[in-house]
């Protein structure tokens, strides 16, 4: 007896996302790829001095949460932004760890 398995492809995200890519760099979301758009529009009139992407937050446990923008302001403060189309409760759960471990929140945008 043989098994068949049949592969299908996916026809596309799972939260109905479409890639972009801005600056030669891909967002998965285009939520995200706004986002950037405006972080360097206020970086142009001096409101954020920098952005750092993709920046992992270390958990206990090997896990982490990658936070989309890690902002540093003008005015000495720094703020740590998730662009979120849909809040999982993994995300949701990481991100009360991550609160409760680190002396800072995420904003969820």
């Amino acid at each position: 007896m043989t098994l068949r398995h049949r592969f299908t492809a996916r026809s596309g995200h799972k939260y109905n996302a479409r890639a972009t890519v801005v600056d030669g760099i891909r967002f998965d979301f285009q939520k995200e790829a706004r986002y950037y758009q405006q972080l360097k529009l206020r970086q142009d009139a001096g409101e954020v001095l920098c952005f750092l992407r993709q920046v992992p937050i270390h958990l206990p446990g090997s896990t982490k949460l990658v936070v989309d923008f890690l902002e540093f302001h003008a005015d000495g403060t720094v703020h740590v932004v998730d662009t979120k189309g849909v809040e999982t409760e993994t995300f949701k759960l990481k991100r009360r760890q991550v609160e409760s471990l680190y002396p800072f929140d995420v904003e969820v945008i």
